[in-house]
């Protein structure tokens, strides 16, 4: 059974599987991110994620990234689905607060700063051309690449590249009560900064108010030659709107329906505002048999890591719903 909302028009013969991860200070502010048991335990989560999605399981700390009420991380789905579809998953350090235990290709970055005390990404631009060194590198040994991220705190930063861009856009949350009055009052401060500075470069604007994923995705986009799939949410939605503010197409995006259909977030307008395609996954998680999956029905998580693309190339590849249910819960059993 499909679960997917619409066939896409590509094929494929050599795919890949990568996540992006890094982190921002942002994701310390109290109320801000759900992905981690307390704010500053948001700071691990992305190192974490790579080393389920690296290895399967994680061997190099004592915490496990959930939520707060103990959802499990997204990074648990996209690993499942690379099992499923036979693909070894990479990891990319875009710029971390804790150093990863695993393989991962590193860019040297570092970890975002908080944009309303200054520039969150000072080396923007080197992440950028860095990452267009990956992307070549990626498209010889590729026909089709899903490339997702995990940045905790990252759809604020998302918010505040939106806006700077010119775009209305509201973005969603791993939360089920969004924090929108929180992340309007940080955007606020960083639109004041930006404006105040008459900062309208792309690149600049990322330097400003982003996180150290963006320029590394963007970069990659500039210079992948296959079919190049953004597995994201509204994170992803603002590396597009980067990507075309540079004068590129933005990539295609596959996501969950669980962001869809956040009534704060305006996913769809954005989406054709920046001139990209966005394909859905609906993994039908109130009948999978699992308390914390259910949980993303209900709002909270929605999307992170590759996860909604992982499901979506499930797929797409020719898994059927029960196959990949199938394979979730025997991942969750293990992970548990």
């Amino acid at each position: 059974m499909s679960i997917i909302t619409e066939k896409p028009d590509i094929t494929f013969s050599r795919p890949m599987m990568g996540v992006v991860i890094g982190n921002t200070r942002i994701s310390t502010v109290p109320g801000i991110s759900a992905a981690g048991p307390t704010p500053e335990l948001t700071l691990a989560t992305s190192m974490l994620d790579g080393e389920i999605i690296v290895n399967g399981k994680i061997t190099s700390a004592p915490v496990v990234p959930v939520s707060p009420t103990g959802c499990a991380t997204p990074a648990t789905l996209t690993r499942a689905m690379a099992e499923l579809c036979d693909l070894q998953p990479f990891v990319v350090n875009a710029g971390l607060a804790f150093p990863p235990s695993y393989p991962a290709f590193d860019v040297y970055g570092t970890c975002g700063g908080d944009p309303r005390e200054g520039d969150a990404v000072p080396d923007a631009e080197a992440l950028y051309i860095r990452g267009k060194t990956l992307g070549t590198f990626l498209g010889a040994q590729s026909d089709f690449l899903l490339l997702g991220e995990s940045v905790p705190g990252g759809t604020t930063t998302a918010l505040c590249v939106l806006r700077a861009l010119g775009y209305t856009a509201n973005v969603s949350s791993s939360h089920v009560e969004h924090p929108a009055s929180v992340k309007e009052e940080i955007c606020a401060a960083v639109m004041k900064r930006i404006e105040e500075e008459n900062i309208t470069d792309p690149l600049a604007i990322v330097r400003a108010a982003g996180d150290p994923m963006m320029p590394v995705c963007a970069g990659i986009a500039a210079t992948y030659p296959g079919t190049l799939v953004y597995a994201g949410g509204t994170q992803m939605l603002a590396v597009a709107a980067v990507v075309k503010a540079l004068g590129g197409t933005p990539p295609r995006l596959a996501t969950t329906v669980y962001v869809r259909d956040d009534a704060n977030a305006t996913f769809e307008q954005t989406a054709a505002e920046i001139g990209t395609t966005a394909w859905f996954v609906d993994p039908d998680f109130d009948n999978i048999g699992h308390p914390g999956l259910a949980r993303y029905c209900a709002g909270e998580v929605k999307e992170g890591a590759g996860a909604g693309g992982a499901l979506w190339l499930a797929n797409v590849m020719g898994h059927s719903r029960e196959d990949i249910w199938e394979k979730i819960r025997e991942f969750m059993k293990d992970y548990s």
